[in-house]
Protein backbone atom coordinates (compact mmCIF):
# COMPACT_ATOMS: atom_id res chain seq x y z
CA UNK A 1 0.00 0.00 0.00
CA UNK A 2 0.85 3.60 -1.23
CA UNK A 3 -0.05 6.68 -0.05
CA UNK A 4 -1.45 7.57 -3.11
CA UNK A 5 -3.72 4.32 -2.54
CA UNK A 6 -5.87 6.12 0.43
CA UNK A 7 -7.86 8.23 -1.62
CA UNK A 8 -8.39 5.58 -4.29
CA UNK A 9 -9.73 3.19 -1.99
CA UNK A 10 -11.85 5.47 0.53
CA UNK A 11 -13.24 6.53 -2.98
CA UNK A 12 -14.30 3.23 -4.45
CA UNK A 13 -15.90 2.35 -0.94
CA UNK A 14 -17.95 5.75 -0.83
CA UNK A 15 -19.18 4.60 -4.08
CA UNK A 16 -20.23 1.68 -3.08
CA UNK A 17 -22.31 3.13 0.56
CA UNK A 18 -19.57 1.15 2.34
CA UNK A 19 -19.12 3.89 4.68
CA UNK A 20 -15.51 3.13 5.48
CA UNK A 21 -13.93 6.27 6.40
CA UNK A 22 -10.72 7.35 4.93
CA UNK A 23 -9.27 7.49 8.44
CA UNK A 24 -9.16 3.52 8.63
CA UNK A 25 -7.37 3.41 5.32
CA UNK A 26 -4.79 6.10 6.90
CA UNK A 27 -4.39 3.94 9.56
CA UNK A 28 -3.67 0.97 7.29
CA UNK A 29 -1.17 2.76 5.77
CA UNK A 30 0.61 3.99 9.11
CA UNK A 31 0.26 0.11 10.34
CA UNK A 32 2.04 -0.89 7.51
CA UNK A 33 4.82 1.71 7.72
CA UNK A 34 5.38 0.58 11.30
CA UNK A 35 5.50 -2.64 10.59
CA UNK A 36 2.85 -4.12 12.36
CA UNK A 37 0.73 -5.05 8.89
CA UNK A 38 1.02 -5.83 5.72
CA UNK A 39 -0.92 -4.47 2.75
CA UNK A 40 -1.60 -6.21 -0.52
CA UNK A 41 -3.28 -4.22 -3.27
CA UNK A 42 -4.27 -5.43 -6.30
CA UNK A 43 -5.65 -3.30 -9.46
CA UNK A 44 -7.42 -4.64 -12.57
CA UNK A 45 -6.22 -4.27 -15.93
CA UNK A 46 -7.02 -0.84 -16.18
CA UNK A 47 -4.39 -0.53 -13.39
CA UNK A 48 -7.49 0.72 -10.99
CA UNK A 49 -7.88 -0.67 -6.77
CA UNK A 50 -10.23 -3.82 -7.45
CA UNK A 51 -9.15 -5.09 -3.68
CA UNK A 52 -7.09 -5.65 -0.81
CA UNK A 53 -5.92 -8.23 2.07
CA UNK A 54 -3.71 -7.44 4.95
CA UNK A 55 -1.74 -9.91 7.22
CA UNK A 56 -0.91 -8.64 10.40
CA UNK A 57 1.72 -10.55 12.57
CA UNK A 58 0.02 -9.57 16.04
CA UNK A 59 -3.97 -10.30 16.00
CA UNK A 60 -6.51 -8.67 17.89
CA UNK A 61 -8.03 -12.23 18.87
CA UNK A 62 -6.76 -12.81 22.11
CA UNK A 63 -6.22 -16.89 20.75
CA UNK A 64 -4.56 -16.26 17.97
CA UNK A 65 -1.70 -13.47 19.38
CA UNK A 66 -1.05 -15.77 22.78
CA UNK A 67 -0.23 -18.91 20.15
CA UNK A 68 1.90 -16.82 17.83
CA UNK A 69 -0.53 -17.09 14.35
CA UNK A 70 -0.35 -13.99 12.40
CA UNK A 71 -4.06 -13.24 11.43
CA UNK A 72 -5.10 -12.77 7.71
CA UNK A 73 -8.12 -9.58 7.70
CA UNK A 74 -9.69 -6.92 6.31
CA UNK A 75 -10.02 -8.97 2.67
CA UNK A 76 -12.01 -7.13 0.46
CA UNK A 77 -12.96 -7.43 -3.60
CA UNK A 78 -15.05 -5.00 -5.27
CA UNK A 79 -18.23 -6.62 -6.22
CA UNK A 80 -18.04 -5.79 -9.93
CA UNK A 81 -14.44 -7.68 -9.77
CA UNK A 82 -15.24 -10.91 -7.89
CA UNK A 83 -15.33 -14.56 -9.17
CA UNK A 84 -12.40 -13.60 -11.64
CA UNK A 85 -9.35 -14.98 -9.19
CA UNK A 86 -8.55 -11.97 -7.61
CA UNK A 87 -9.93 -12.87 -4.30
CA UNK A 88 -7.90 -15.97 -4.96
CA UNK A 89 -4.36 -14.42 -6.12
CA UNK A 90 -4.72 -12.14 -2.64
CA UNK A 91 -5.38 -14.90 -0.14
CA UNK A 92 -2.21 -16.83 -2.29
CA UNK A 93 -0.05 -13.46 -1.27
CA UNK A 94 -1.24 -13.40 2.21
CA UNK A 95 -0.24 -17.06 3.16
CA UNK A 96 3.03 -17.19 1.16
CA UNK A 97 3.92 -14.05 3.58
CA UNK A 98 2.62 -15.94 6.41
CA UNK A 99 4.76 -19.19 5.68
CA UNK A 100 7.34 -17.79 5.38
CA UNK A 101 7.86 -17.81 9.37
CA UNK A 102 5.02 -19.28 10.36
CA UNK A 103 3.04 -22.76 10.09
CA UNK A 104 -0.28 -21.68 10.51
CA UNK A 105 -2.31 -18.89 9.11
CA UNK A 106 -5.58 -17.30 11.27
CA UNK A 107 -8.62 -15.65 9.70
CA UNK A 108 -12.08 -14.54 10.60
CA UNK A 109 -15.16 -15.00 8.94
CA UNK A 110 -18.93 -12.80 10.01
CA UNK A 111 -21.34 -14.84 10.22
CA UNK A 112 -24.46 -12.66 8.49
CA UNK A 113 -25.08 -13.63 4.75
CA UNK A 114 -22.81 -10.60 3.97
CA UNK A 115 -20.24 -13.11 4.76
CA UNK A 116 -21.62 -16.11 3.16
CA UNK A 117 -18.64 -16.01 -0.30
CA UNK A 118 -16.11 -15.29 2.48
CA UNK A 119 -17.71 -18.36 4.57
CA UNK A 120 -17.18 -20.80 1.25
CA UNK A 121 -14.16 -19.31 -0.32
CA UNK A 122 -12.42 -20.02 3.06
CA UNK A 123 -13.73 -23.41 3.48
CA UNK A 124 -12.58 -24.57 -0.47
CA UNK A 125 -9.14 -23.13 0.78
CA UNK A 126 -9.04 -26.03 3.80
CA UNK A 127 -9.40 -23.34 6.57
CA UNK A 128 -11.22 -25.27 9.82
CA UNK A 129 -13.26 -23.57 12.74
CA UNK A 130 -10.24 -23.20 15.44
CA UNK A 131 -12.58 -25.10 18.09
CA UNK A 132 -13.25 -22.13 20.12
CA UNK A 133 -17.01 -21.48 18.55
CA UNK A 134 -18.61 -18.19 17.34
CA UNK A 135 -17.08 -15.12 19.20
CA UNK A 136 -18.88 -11.66 19.59
CA UNK A 137 -15.82 -8.58 20.03
CA UNK A 138 -13.48 -11.67 20.66
CA UNK A 139 -15.38 -13.25 23.46
CA UNK A 140 -16.92 -16.84 23.26
CA UNK A 141 -20.55 -16.85 22.88
CA UNK A 142 -22.51 -18.66 25.07
CA UNK A 143 -25.19 -21.18 24.61
CA UNK A 144 -28.47 -19.66 24.34
CA UNK A 145 -26.86 -15.79 24.76
CA UNK A 146 -28.68 -13.37 23.34
CA UNK A 147 -26.94 -10.96 20.52
CA UNK A 148 -27.27 -9.02 17.71
CA UNK A 149 -25.75 -10.41 14.35
CA UNK A 150 -23.24 -7.92 12.72
CA UNK A 151 -19.47 -7.73 11.64
CA UNK A 152 -18.47 -8.68 15.77
CA UNK A 153 -19.97 -12.08 15.27
CA UNK A 154 -17.14 -14.58 14.02
CA UNK A 155 -16.61 -17.91 13.99
CA UNK A 156 -12.35 -18.17 13.58
CA UNK A 157 -10.26 -20.60 11.52
CA UNK A 158 -6.96 -21.78 10.41
CA UNK A 159 -4.72 -23.57 8.09
CA UNK A 160 -1.38 -25.03 7.58
CA UNK A 161 0.38 -22.89 5.62
CA UNK A 162 3.80 -25.02 5.45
Amino acid sequence: MKPEDVDTIEGEYRSLGWGRPRESFERLLERQESGERTVFITAGSDDVYVGHVTVSFSSRNPSFNSAGIPEINDFNVLPRYRRNGIGTALLDAAESLIAEKHDVAGIGVGMTPDYGAAQRMYAKRRYVPDGRGLTKDFEPVRYRQPMVADDSLVLWMTKQVR
